[in-house]
């Protein structure tokens, strides 16, 4: 039975709500969302299928979902607006604003180096030399940014409380680090895993050494492991959702982390980032990438977002898009040669850390349409 699909879309863009459907006839999907704004303006806007298929409960206009690591880059926005208000320098080190960070020989790494996955934290202390490799470090980036936020923050906020008084608030975005009370759980869609048929599909998109290391558990890759791959199920749970884990426990709707890409991508005065700052997040990056220890794939990443590669490009053909994918599938991200914020959101999980197969499909056809 086809899913139920709700929404709009701008004029030209039909197709994208083709693949949008096929996603759920062809590839597993169970509930989606899928939210494109250029301008300021929705370009793309659909929901569809269930939010909570034990219930058969419908996917609504206002479902939220936990996006895992796309939340990244929703709190590498945060510590962009602290930057742009003097508050962060990129070089310094983080033990200027954070004395006991220097603890475990990290007293080198600059604000920089944690941004970029480069200080080496697998575990409490640098397994290598700050600045001189990359390795992507799963929640412990989240941790660390948000004592980082506090302890620079003029009232001490954390990157939450950040996000819902500076951004989220005034912009009436539903984009959360820290899930507030007053939302009901029932808003939340429930999640699941994709059919071993569909997810053995998705397998040659993950790197061998990678599922190699997080079966055994040995080495740096460790720090990947955790509740997070072992029972994403739980993320539909309160209790994981309310404390802020800025790497990993974000909930947000499609359209939100759309619309909140879309200010970072065209520098709207809504986003109090200044056009430096955001000159900076933009700035190309290496397009060959460097192996990410951890992940053990070929990889870029600058300011704590994720940056596209030429083995795995998103964005327009200049490189200067930035954003971040979420375990499971989800994935959003600015392009400002586009001018567009983009975001799909699944609650159906995939096994491939970036490059789902279903997102892939949806925003090949954006881009298509986007011409």
């Amino acid at each position: 039975m086809t899913a139920h699909v709700g929404g709009d879309v701008a004029e030209g863009f039909g197709h994208v709500v083709d693949a949008f459907r096929r996603n759920f006839d062809r590839r597993g999907d169970v509930g989606a969302a899928l939210a494109v704004f250029r301008d300021g303006a929705p370009l793309v806007d659909l929901w569809g299928g269930l939010r909570d298929p034990a219930r058969g409960l419908p996917w609504k206009r206002n479902t939220l979902v936990p996006v895992f690591s796309a939340t990244r880059g929703v709190a590498a926005l945060v510590m962009a607006t602290l930057r742009s208000r003097g508050l962060l320098d990129w070089d310094a080190p983080v033990a200027a604003y954070w004395p006991e960070f220097a603890d475990g020989g990290k007293g080198a790494v600059t604000v920089r180096q944690l941004m970029n996955h480069q200080a080496g934290l697998a575990g409490h202390w640098p397994v290598w030399k700050p600045g001189t490799r990359h390795g992507y470090r799963s929640t412990r980036l989240g941790l660390c940014q948000n004592e980082l936020a506090r302890r620079v923050d003029p009232r001490g906020r954390t990157i939450g409380r950040i996000l819902a008084e500076d951004i989220a608030g005034p912009m009436g975005l539903s984009v959360y680090i820290g899930l507030p009370a007053e939302v009901p759980m029932d808003r939340v869609a429930v999640l699941g895993r994709l059919p071993v048929r569909d997810a053995l599909r998705q397998l040659p998109g993950v790197p061998w050494r990678l599922a190699v290391g997080l079966l055994v558990r040995r080495g740096p890759v460790r720090s990947l492991t955790g509740p997070r791959l072992g029972a994403a199920e739980r993320f539909s749970r309160r209790e994981v959702l309310t404390p802020e884990a800025p790497s990993s426990n974000g909930v947000a709707e499609a359209r939100g982390l759309a619309r909140l890409y879309c200010a970072a991508a065209v520098g709207s005065p809504e986003l109090p980032i200044d056009a430096g700052t955001l000159a900076e997040l933009a700035a190309p990056t290496d397009a060959a990438a460097r192996t990410d220890l951890l992940l053990k794939a070929k990889a870029a990443c600058s300011y704590g977002f994720s940056r596209p590669t030429r083995a795995h490009p998103f964005g327009s053909p200049g490189m200067r898009s930035f954003g971040s994918p979420g375990l499971g599938g989800a994935f959003a991200f600015a392009d400002p040669d586009a001018r567009v914020g983009y975001a799909w959101t699944p609650n159906r999980l995939g096994v491939r850390l970036r490059d789902d197969p279903r997102e892939v499909a949806v925003r090949r056809a954006v881009y298509r349409a986007l011409g």
